[in-house]
């Protein structure tokens, strides 16, 4: 009886450490780190299908899309906080909340956003960008591999400190549809309080702001940090015996800019 009594005080013991890790899990979670995966292209050459990355979730403070499976609890953000011009922000897309989507926050209240002949204007400036080496996409089942200009754009700063300088890519300066928006020459949008627009930095294959509209505030999860992990597409996570080949050793730990 005593054994019997001693192996159900340990198995209670255990059961009480599971349970405080997972709550300590979940805390974590909710209020300081969330780790993402990028599973589309549409963030090249910043991110890449494989990339895994933390996102911070006190940035912009607490809404319901904080907590785990987004409870009607609140409206509005707790501790909120615009996002800075340029940020890479993790945010529930607009149309369908169960879904993540990651952009660079390009608009922010009050701005005036258009994209004019493939150019970028924030407030009817012409935002700069600065010729860089060609990129050679990949090909994929939907196409066959291409070389890409990429540029580093110089966003102006939305606190009045020095400009933001990124990089993105452009396919074509021409005419460019997802078949009901012309991507290279949009209407423009002038950013109501309560919402950010968001644009990917693979510009001719992004669906975003231009796309599915404005990104409300309290959709924002968080500021994508650093990359603690990435790997090649053909391999997974937990294939460790690809790892030696399939790891992008180069971008571990490095910050997301």
């Amino acid at each position: 009886m005593t054994k019997r009594s001693d192996d159900g005080i340990l198995s209670i013991e255990n059961i009480k450490t599971i349970v405080y890790a997972g709550l300590i899990a979940i805390g974590i979670r909710t209020v300081a780190f969330e780790p993402f995966n990028i599973p589309s292209g549409s963030m090249i050459p910043t991110l890449l299908v494989g990339d895994y990355l933390f996102v911070s979730k006190y940035s912009y403070g607490y809404s319901r899309y904080s907590l785990p499976l987004a409870p009607n609890l609140f409206s509005g953000r707790l501790f909120g906080r615009l996002p800075a011009r340029g940020d890479v922000a993790v945010f529930k897309f607009p149309l369908n909340p169960q879904e993540d989507y990651i952009k660079r926050i390009i608009g922010l209240p009050g701005d005036h956003i258009q994209v004019k002949r493939s150019q970028l204007y924030i407030n009817g400036t012409m935002v700069a960008r600065i010729p860089d080496s060609d990129v050679k996409l990949e090909g994929d089942s939907q196409g066959p591999a291409m070389l890409v200009r990429k540029y580093t754009e110089i966003l102006p700063s939305s606190d009045g400190g020095a400009p933001v300088r990124h990089s993105i890519i452009k396919m074509s300066d021409e005419p460019r549809s997802d078949g009901n928006t012309d991507m290279n020459n949009t209407p423009e949008y002038v950013i109501p309080p309560g919402a950010v627009f968001g644009m990917g930095d693979n510009r001719d294959n992004s669906a975003d702001s231009r796309v599915f509209g404005l990104i409300p505030v309290e959709n924002l999860v968080g500021r994508a940090e650093f990359l603690f992990f990435s790997i090649e597409p053909q391999g997974e996570w937990w294939e460790f015996w690809k790892w030696p080949t399939a790891i992008r050793w180069s971008r571990l730990l490095s910050a997301i800019t």
